[in-house]
Formats: C-alpha cells, structure tokens, sequence
C-alpha cells in the first residue's frame, strides 16, 4: 500500500522536502493508461476506440512498461486477448484492476514527483482533487480515487493539496519552470476560493517549480476550459512548441495568435528567452456538427518514442517531421486520433507517466 504523507497543518509540502516534478522527457519506470468503456464519451462512434488503445500500447511497449486499468477481472481478459491477438508482447504489460468513470487518466490519474536521496531517487504522488472539468460530466467518484490506487501499486506516498486539478493542464520543463493557462486553472469552476497567487503557491509547494507561465484561451472545442496539452508543450529544458493556425478566418487563429506572442515575451526560470517553434493546425475536424479539440500539441513523450495525435489531414506530416527534428533520439508514431478526438481528448489525454526511481 502507499505511504500515507503527512497533510496536518504542521506538515511540510513536497518542496520542502526535495520533490519535483520531473519533466515528460525525463525516463519512465512506465506509463498508465486506463482502458476506454463508458460509450457515452464516444457517442455512436465507440467501437474503434479500443483499437487505439491498442496502437498506443504497441507503440509504448518496447520502451518501458505499459500499466492499464481496468475495471474488473472479466474486463482484464478481454484487453489482454485484445493486445495479444494484435501480435503484441505482454511481456512488459501489466493490468490491474482500477475502476474508472472514464479514460482520461493525464487528467485524473497521480502528478508523480521525485527526489534525491542518498543516491537513489525516491517517488510520490501528488493526488488532486479531480471534479471532471467543472463538474461537467457526472459521475466521477470512481476517477476521484485513481491517483490513489496507483500510487499504492507503486509503493508511493500521497501529498494532497485539496485543490482541483487535472494533469493536462499543466506541462513543466523539469528544471522549474511550468506552463499553463488562465482559462483553466482560473476558471471558477475549478476552485472559486482561490486566487491566482494561491493557485501558484500550491503548485511551487507541490510541484517544486519557482516560475509560472500563463497563456490565455484553450482551443476552440475543448471542453476542459483550455488544457495547455492541446496549446503548447516543453520539448527540452528550453525550448516550447505551440500549434498556430494559418487560417485568419479560423475561429482558433486570433487565441493561438496571442498566445504565441506572450510565448514569445516569456522567460525561463533564469530569466533566459523560450525558443519557440510553431506546429501547424489540422483541418477543422467536425462530429455530428461539432467542432473537437484536435491539436497535434496533445503528443506525449515516451522512453523511446513520441505519440503524436493524427487526422488523415495534409498538416499531419508537418507535425511529425516537426517533432522529429525535435526528438532526433526518438521514434515519433503517429497514432490516428479522428475518432479518438470525438471523445474530446487525444494521446496525451489517456497517457501518464511515471518516472523511474531507482
């Protein structure tokens, strides 16, 4: 079972102690995933969902282990038949049985962080409260707990801050400097009670980072109020990459305009200039006459590969040779996301990592 840390009054923040949160490209012991079941997410359109799931496994697999929940043992046989008919190794694929309201684990799932110890590097997890952007989509009771349950897996102590967060909404450059959005974090529907400065108090005590970037609005679609995973991410200590839209008579491009030229004031943690390198945009990619988050922004950096979201759209080969300029030392993997993203999320969105501590 997890650690329980200390959350009395008196008790020191992970800061305090050493913790950080290590940056995306930093190595993983594994990566978690939560296994898609609530249809509702995919209205009409579920069946090719787990067949995704599956091409992200097959992608992650040969670099680090692949961690799956699932809601019972009936439903672990049925992703373990699934992943092995599709000539995929278990090898290195652990499933346990976690129940979920749904599959966004990034945005439910633990926020581990790391330190150093007596030459050997100790994990825990930082556990938010989780409400389901804003209390949007009820039940989430079962996902309010996940951070838990992992972290007992994993044999990590839990910090609970108390306050509500989801795991897209913030990206970190691992040396203390953390990216994300007013619209989000702001908004309040999350935590009404707070203001800014608390929010940033919370996230230095339990993140271990000292400098905080603010971008504006999320994309056009986002039901999450903005996340920063489909706006702008940390490929290295240094550098962000951010989707622009070419389009002026896009409904995204004046949004994405500002946020690339605040990127463009921004500093690091020493007060060095961002590099900042431009995704494109896909095309508008429409369901049942709405608008879907689709970002190539929303990729997720493995051990030995980047997942990166694709929509059978001219810009996609754009996006991947962007990132592989970026990650020469990894395979960049398009993972073809059209109907994913009618779940309003992509890769990012139902990946997590965790770091290796050893």
């Amino acid at each position: 079972m997890a650690a329980s840390a200390d959350t009395s009054a008196a008790a020191r923040v992970p800061r305090e102690l050493g913790y950080r949160m290590p940056a995306e490209w930093e190595p993983h012991a594994g990566t978690w995933l939560a296994w898609p079941h609530k249809e509702e997410s995919w209205p009409g359109n579920f069946g090719p969902i787990p067949t995704v799931w599956v091409e992200i496994v097959r992608a992650l697999e040969p670099s680090e282990h692949v961690n799956i929940a699932v809601n019972d043992s009936a439903a672990a046989a049925t992703v373990r038949e699934r992943i092995a008919a599709a000539g995929i190794s278990t090898r290195t694929v652990s499933l346990h049985v976690i129940p979920t309201n749904d599959a966004w684990i990034r945005d439910h799932g633990p926020t581990f962080v790391t330190r150093r110890m007596a030459n050997q590097t100790e994990l825990a997890a930082v556990k938010w409260r989780y409400n389901a952007w804003g209390g949007k989509y009820p039940p989430w009771d079962l996902d309010d707990t996940v951070a838990e349950q992992i972290a007992a897996h994993v044999g990590a102590p839990v910090y609970r801050p108390g306050i509500i967060l989801e795991g897209g909404s913030i990206d970190v450059n691992g040396k203390g400097t953390l990216l994300t959005t007013e619209a989000c974090l702001l908004n309040p529907n999350r935590n009404p009670h707070l203001t800014q400065a608390q929010i940033e108090q919370h996230l230095r005590d339990y993140l271990g980072v000292s400098h905080i970037l603010w971008l504006g609005d999320g994309i056009v679609g986002d039901d999450t109020d903005g996340h920063i995973d489909d706006l702008a991410r940390f490929v290295d200590a240094s550098t962000v990459v951010t989707v622009l839209e070419s389009d002026p008579g896009d409904e995204n491009f004046e949004r994405l305009q500002a946020n690339y030229d605040r990127l463009r004031r921004m500093t690091d943690q020493d007060r060095r200039p961002l590099r900042v390198v431009t995704l494109p945009m896909p095309r508008p990619v429409v369901y049942d006459e709405q608008r879907l988050p689709a970002s190539y922004a929303n990729f997720y950096i493995a051990n030995a590969a980047v997942l990166v979201p694709t929509f059978n759209d001219p810009n996609d080969a754009t996006a991947l040779q962007t990132l592989r300029e970026l990650f020469p030392q990894r395979r960049v993997v398009g993972i073809h996301a059209t109907e994913m993203v009618w779940g309003l999320g992509a890769v990012h969105c139902v990946t997590q990592q965790q770091p290796l501590a050893v």
